[in-house]
């Protein structure tokens, strides 16, 4: 910032000296040239600014365009200085015409024609791009993004369509990433090198979209917004997130629910081998974990504390914290068995 003021600054001492060999010290004359100067530093900058925030497409395209408007002012100004006396009035009037015409005319076009096909960096695009997706359009979600393992389903391939990243989800993962709290920083740098892992895969299509909406101050709530915009699904595994977008007609992929669905199917009699590693809070009881965090509960399983033992499932119970599977030693439900039979 400070740069761009010095430039200014500089640009107004140039208009300044401009001034001063022709008209003299009149001070309205100086006070005109350092104003003129500066204001023509000022448009450098602005320049500079849009220049920073445009993708490569969109100066491409741009550049182009402005290319091919001075060319055809060029060969119309040609061609009807054969029919046009070159001193009349309106002549002049007619080439500042297609002058500033053609060249905004080309500006535009271009820039639109390069945002829509050359795109930019890291697969940059614009709302007009996003249109043209017809289908299979899904928002990642800051949390989803840290979290890693969506990253894991788009190298088995079974997330088709195009990842959209909006820009304030990349906002919200840098400013985490520079955080003073180590933890945070971890966990932003984290989503940032999982999002560029994804990006790299070849069979992803991962964008990212400049929509935003500054009246809208929650990422959650801009995230529902766009999607009901664009017609996208989100995936998330913020379960706040998953019922506000419910509500309001969002479709929300959790991956939290897709862990669930692929956890092991245990059916009451089967019988499992397991490490019992704990005490239970009832009385005599064995408390061991499958691979997948899920407890098992073994009844009359204190003694055998860190040792491998198996079980037979005797009932399955769905929480809202997760599942819990209560068993029995086998050699126990063996022995019930054959007092059943023999009864």
């Amino acid at each position: 910032m400070t740069g761009r003021i010095g430039f200014m600054f500089v640009s107004g001492l140039a208009g300044l000296a401009l001034v001063v060999p022709s008209q003299g010290s009149q001070w309205e004359f100086l006070l005109m040239g350092f104003a003129s100067g500066a204001a023509l530093g000022g448009l450098v900058v602005m320049a500079e600014y849009a220049l920073q925030r445009a993708s490569f497409g969109v100066i491409v395209g741009a550049t182009s365009g402005l290319t091919v408007g001075l060319v055809l002012t060029g060969l119309i100004e040609w061609a009807s200085s054969a029919i046009v006396d070159v001193e009349a009035f309106l002549f002049h009037i007619g080439r500042l015409v297609c002058l500033l015409g053609l060249s905004y005319l080309g500006i535009v076009l271009g820039a639109r024609f390069g945002r829509a096909y050359i795109g930019g960096p890291a697969g940059r695009v614009e709302p007009a791009s996003i249109s043209g997706i017809s289908e299979g359009k899904k928002i990642l979600d800051t949390s989803v993004i840290i979290d890693g393992r969506v990253a894991d389903l788009c190298e088995t391939g079974f997330l088709e369509g195009t990842l959209l990243v909006p820009q304030f989800i990349l906002h919200e993962l840098q400013h985490i990433a520079d955080s003073s709290d180590s933890l945070k920083r971890a966990r932003g740098r984290r989503g940032l090198d999982i999002l560029n892992k994804i990006q790299k895969m070849v069979d992803i299509d991962v964008r990212i979209v400049d929509d935003d909406f500054p009246n809208v101050k929650e990422v959650d709530s801009k995230l529902v917004v766009l999607a009901k915009k664009i017609g996208a699904k989100v995936i998330t595994n913020d379960l706040n997130l998953n019922k506000v977008a419910e509500l309001q007609g969002v479709r929300v992929l959790n991956i939290n629910e897709i862990s669930n669905a692929l956890r092991p199917v245990v059916l009451p009699g089967e019988t499992i081998r397991v490490f019992i590693l704990k005490e239970g809070k009832e009385a005599g009881q064995g408390v061991a974990y499958l691979d997948d965090g899920t407890m098992i509960v073994v009844d009359n399983a204190r003694w055998q504390i860190g040792r491998h033992v198996d079980v037979t499932v005797t009932s399955v119970l769905q929480t809202t914290a997760g599942r819990m599977i209560f068993t029995r030693l086998k050699d126990d439900s063996e022995q019930e068995d054959i007092q059943v039979a023999r009864g």
